[in-house]
């Protein structure tokens, strides 16, 4: 049985007592930081976690949002968007699910107690925007335009979604590229089973996924992190290789393109899901980079389209069979599968909410 390490990266949105959606329009870095300040501090996150160069994320949880510099590259401010629960690495999707239910769970109690709750969901529900107010100036030109993924960093700040990860023992840099271009590929009978977005700019859209339309194709499905320097790295728009920013990042797997989960029990299904197809030796598909249009389309109906539904029932079965030796996985696949077969993802039910209330 291949040995598999497990991480999660959550991204937390939170409306007001009233209702009010809390975003940069209405919502400072210091209400955020408030929050933060007052969870606790462990130093044995560490190294496991990433620091980076703002001193931000000191913690599991950090105020997530678009950085603003000065001329001389000083940070000025960050516009807020929402909090993000970074767990350690855990051996086993069930330790990592744990961590992130009691962290999320400390983080609602705390913001409560400032009078916000979190909101799962995918997409900014009253606005499709974020204006870069003033505009970028000299440094920050420069420093935007050093990646693809800086370049859009934008695009983030009405989108919330995961990072699922997962190291499987033994890959080499060859093989986790070919994981991740094969997860790139197969990304869009993938989302759907966690599409979470059916709202923008202030009413339902038409489709499920709102994040998946904006988002996917300009930002990346997939993301592999190598030892920097690795002869298997290569520039892509967006990219798919990245040189690993500290030691427990190489040879990590990322899966970035699912909404944002109400329940961190739908996480752990799919990183089943995702471990299995990492380990399946049968299908063919890879890509470098996603097929946007092909998301964009799957983003409206999602499982209720006929062709859609039956890619990602082949995924659960190329999943199941990778994962024969692993009873606990396949546990969670039946529970995945169950929502596969009622067409059913956390928008369905926002949208019947949405339609009783209406």
């Amino acid at each position: 049985m291949a040995q598999v390490r497990y991480g999660i990266e959550h991204e937390v949105a939170f409306r007001r007592a009233d209702g009010a959606f809390a975003d940069f329009t209405n919502t400072a870095f210091d209400e955020l930081q408030g929050i933060v300040d007052a969870l606790p501090e462990d130093p044995a996150d560490y190294p496991d976690l990433r620091i980076g160069d703002q001193g931000i994320k000191r913690k599991r949880w950090y105020v997530e949002g678009f950085e603003r510099f000065d001329e001389s590259g000083a940070l000025v401010r960050c516009d807020p968007k929402g909090v993000e629960i970074r767990t350690r690495i855990h051996d086993s999707v069930e330790a990592a699910v744990r961590a992130l239910a009691d962290d999320l769970a400390a983080l609602e109690r705390e913001a409560r107690s400032r009078g916000l709750e979190p909101y799962p969901i995918g997409f900014n529900p009253v606005r499709s925007s974020y204006p870069i107010v003033p505009a970028l100036n000299a440094w920050e030109r420069a420093h935007r335009t050093a990646s693809p993924e800086e370049r859009t960093a934008h695009l983030h700040m009405v989108t919330h979604g995961p990072d699922l990860n997962l190291s499987v023992a033994g890959l080499n840099g060859a093989a986790l590229v070919d994981a991740g271009a094969k997860l790139t590929h197969y990304s869009p009978w993938l989302v759907p089973l966690a599409f979470s977005s059916p709202f923008r700019d202030g009413a339902p859209w038409g489709g499920l996924s709102a994040r998946t339309a904006v988002r996917t194709g300009l930002r990346p499905a997939a993301m592999v992190f190598l030892e920097p320097g690795s002869p298997h790295a290569f520039a892509s728009d967006p990219s798919l290789t990245q040189p690993a920013r500290l030691a427990a990042e190489v040879g990590r797997i990322e899966f970035k393109a699912f909404d944002a989960c109400p329940d961190p029990e739908l996480y752990g299904e799919l990183l089943s899901l995702l471990t299995g197809l990492v380990l399946d030796d049968s299908l063919p598909g890879r890509r470098r980079t996603p097929d946007a249009a092909l998301h964009r389309h799957v983003a409206v109906e999602g499982l209720a389209d006929p062709e859609t539904h039956a890619a990602t029932g082949a995924l659960l079965d190329a999943a199941e069979r990778a994962l024969s030796d692993r009873p606990a996985d396949l546990a969670r696949l039946g529970s995945l599968r169950e929502r596969w077969r009622a067409r059913e993802c956390p928008a369905t039910a926002m949208l019947a909410r949405h339609a009783l209330l209406s």
